[in-house]
């Protein structure tokens, strides 16, 4: 069967529906541009510059334009910072780009009705992140491959083989871009395609053929296994209002349990290695707390308790001048001092002083937000919260479970890290505010 035959298998399963192709100017994304022109499908093109590559990423975007102008398609381009992202995130840059690029399609298929997202894998993209899931360990779900449609993505050319789009952009003369980042294998899918899969390769000559069928067993074997794990999971969970409630007395009794809490919790943000961890305290006492980058979980006496971190992080807590000592949402105590002439600051990450009259009450204490800055005590100038948090080298549970005290729109205390230098005491000080 040709390509072309191939591919408008796919779209005919879902006939008559707006299209948005995702055209990075590579070969496997200007074949499926070119194939979407010949069945004269409603289209139109997007492009993100990851600004990665400097004037080579630039040339993709503008090769991007050109081609989709000559087919009469309009183009949506859009630029992105990933680097700073994937830092203030604390991400991968593959990570990042994904998140951005993923995020922006969901908002335009919303805003102009698009049905689909189409993007170009291909069946080796496919065996590739077989072995890039199996070593995260991202368990059954991630060794089922990718699929030809899932959600509002669709993946056209998902059952033809690199070599066959390399032969139809051959025969056809479709120009394409090559994106010297292909030739690395400092990433990891360069790596599986450039020395684990040949090696595999040399060994079992059919060796793709083989893979493509097994991802078609794992594919019909998932669907049975995510039956019987959604009727467990109905067992032993229940949700109030925004709450997951785990009950961890039934997970217990539930065959391959901690599959199943992997299961429920891998769509809350939890890594598998964060989620071995919990199992780990499922009979341990209450108060145990975890965070993935969404959601928090408590572990209470016979049950687990997931929420939103956004819940928390709008939260605010206010601390009147008149206030000696607050226990919610951390136990803090409050001393008013008059300087004198031999008083020494005790420099402990616990304690804070503060100079009382540069203070406006009622202080507020609340999460961090994207965007906060504020003055290291030391530093001449600001910085972001974010970078602060980076060069602590916090992890993501420390960074969650960080309160600050704010005085106005002030930040005057990153609590247990960093008082703010403007309002540090100094030799005009003349009232301080100890807070441990």
């Amino acid at each position: 069967m040709s390509l072309f035959e191939k591919f408008k298998q796919v779209i005919h399963t879902v006939p008559e529906k707006k299209f948005l192709l995702a055209v990075s100017g590579g070969i496997d994304s200007m074949v499926m541009m070119h194939l979407f022109y010949r069945l004269k499908s409603s289209c139109a093109v997007v492009h993100c510059n990851f600004q990665l590559r400097g004037e080579e990423s630039d040339g993709d975007e503008a090769f991007v334009r050109e081609q989709a102008s000559k087919l009469y398609y309009k183009a949506f381009v859009t630029r992105f910072e990933t680097e700073e992202y994937a830092l203030e995130n604390h991400l991968s840059i593959q990570m990042a780009a994904r998140e951005l690029r993923y995020t922006w399609f969901e908002k335009l298929l919303k805003v102009h009705q698009f049905d689909f997202i189409s993007v170009a894998h291909n069946r080796d993209d496919a065996i590739e992140t077989f072995f890039i899931n199996l070593a995260r360990g991202s368990g059954i779900a991630g060794l089922t491959g990718m699929r030809p449609t899932n959600g509002n993505v669709i993946r056209p050319l998902l059952s033809a083989s690199r070599a066959e789009i390399e032969q139809y952009a051959n025969e056809n003369g479709i120009t394409f871009r090559e994106d010297s980042s292909n030739a690395s294998d400092k990433y990891l899918r360069n790596y599986i395609r450039h020395q684990l899969i040949p090696d595999f390769e040399e060994a079992f000559p059919h060796f793709r053929e083989t893979m493509a069928q097994n991802l078609e067993k794992l594919n019909d074997a998932y669907s049975f296994y995510k039956q019987a794990v959604n009727d467990e999971i109905d067992k032993i969970t229940r949700l109030n209002e925004k709450l997951l409630f785990i009950d961890i007395p039934q997970l217990l009794t539930t065959p391959a349990s901690k599959t199943v809490l992997f299961e429920i919790l891998k769509n809350y943000g939890f890594s598998p290695a964060t989620v071995d961890e919990i199992f780990n305290v499922t009979r341990a006492i209450s108060g145990k707390q975890f965070v993935s980058a969404t959601h928090k979980l408590v572990k209470d006496r016979d049950c687990f308790i997931v929420s939103e971190l956004e819940n928390e992080g709008n939260i605010r807590y206010y601390v009147d001048e008149s206030t000696k000592a607050i226990e919610n949402p951390i136990h803090l105590t409050l001393e008013i001092l008059d300087k004198t002439m031999d008083f020494l600051i005790e420099k402990r990450p616990t304690l804070a002083f503060l100079d009382y009259d540069k203070l406006e009450f009622p202080l507020m204490l609340r999460k961090w937000q994207p965007g906060d800055y504020f003055a290291p005590l030391g530093m001449n100038g600001m910085k972001k919260l974010s970078d602060f948090f980076i060069d602590q080298k916090l992890s993501l549970i420390d960074k969650q479970n960080t309160w600050l005290l704010l005085s106005g729109n002030h930040i005057v205390w990153v609590i247990g890290k960093r008082i703010d230098d403007r309002f540090k005491v100094t030799e005009t000080t003349q009232r301080i505010l100890k807070i441990s």
